[in-house]
């Protein structure tokens, strides 16, 4: 959320008639994915950068370093493709996103090789509801189906560089990638040296991991965030705050047990400094 509420500023600064680069480097405290996330915590610093065309459509690239843990490492390298469109109040994109993850990252996407999301908008002024679909293939499992419905409200200074942007977010979906997580994360089943124990307090790696809601749809997660933007000329200064209320606890089977998991919220942030600049303008 913190790098498309960049995307979006930067191209409301810009008018909307250019072309522009935009280059971020942002901080994130913990991995959190519908609401699920390790037992260890994973805080990246990742830079990236994108160009955005006039016509709409983007390339972007970042890549994750894994910070604070007894393995800092390049963990995940994406690269996004897609197009963006805006009239004065109906808006949408679609795009295509590879990720190349370290082989002993222990993220809870980390079995995710690649997704296909769009979304639309619609501004009342009053309120501002997105609808969003997405894909998301696993490395060995059964693609996820994901939904969501975000409504949210930008109230902007008299000078227009400060603005705040209460949200509420509700997805759902299927839980493959969550199944996957667990057979090579999890349960004793760490990928890394040394990383800790699993869920259960046992070292014994699970051979058969089993999530009885994995081809369910349900919704995963309800999320109530609070960014806050500063735009100084060519920067935006950005902080998103954001409290993870998980839903639709996993059951969760191997071959010695049957666990029923207990989710709790979570608060994360992520916070990040972008930098824009123009390459091209539109043609009168």
């Amino acid at each position: 959320m913190l790098a498309q509420n960049s995307k979006k500023s930067a191209e409301e600064i810009s008018n909307n008639g250019e072309s522009y680069i935009l280059t971020d480097v942002s901080y994130i405290n913990d991995a959190i994915f519908m609401g699920r996330r390790d037992s260890i915590a994973a805080p990246y610093i990742f830079p990236s950068i994108g160009y955005y065309d006039k016509s709409g459509f983007f390339v972007d690239a970042s890549a994750s370093y894994l910070v604070g843990s007894e393995e800092n490492r390049v963990d995940l390298v994406l690269a996004n493709l897609g197009y963006l469109t805006q009239g004065e109040k109906l808006g949408g994109g679609i795009s295509g996103t590879a990720y190349f993850f370290n082989e002993d990252s222990y993220n809870v996407q980390s079995e995710i090789i690649a997704d296909i999301s769009g979304f639309l908008s619609y501004n009342f002024k009053v309120l501002e509801i997105s609808l969003m679909a997405s894909t998301y293939f696993n490395d060995g499992s059964s693609a996820d189906i994901f939904t969501g419905l975000m409504l949210d409200r930008i109230f902007y200074s008299n000078d227009q560089n400060f603005l705040i942007d209460p949200t509420i977010s509700i997805y759902g979906g299927s839980q493959y990638f969550y199944q996957e997580y667990y057979l090579t994360s999890r349960l004793g089943n760490r990928k890394g040296q040394g990383q800790g124990q699993g869920t259960g307090g046992t070292n014994t790696a699970a051979t058969m991991v089993e999530i009885e809601e994995a081809s369910e749809f349900n919704i995963l997660n309800v999320e109530l965030s609070l960014p806050v933007q500063y735009h100084h000329k060519q920067f935006i200064f950005s902080f998103a705050p954001t409290l993870a209320l998980p839903q639709s606890s996993a059951t969760i089977t191997t071959e010695d047990s049957v666990i029923t998991e207990d989710l709790e919220s979570v608060f994360y942030f992520s916070a990040g400094i972008s930098y824009w600049f123009n390459t091209k303008k539109r043609e009168q």
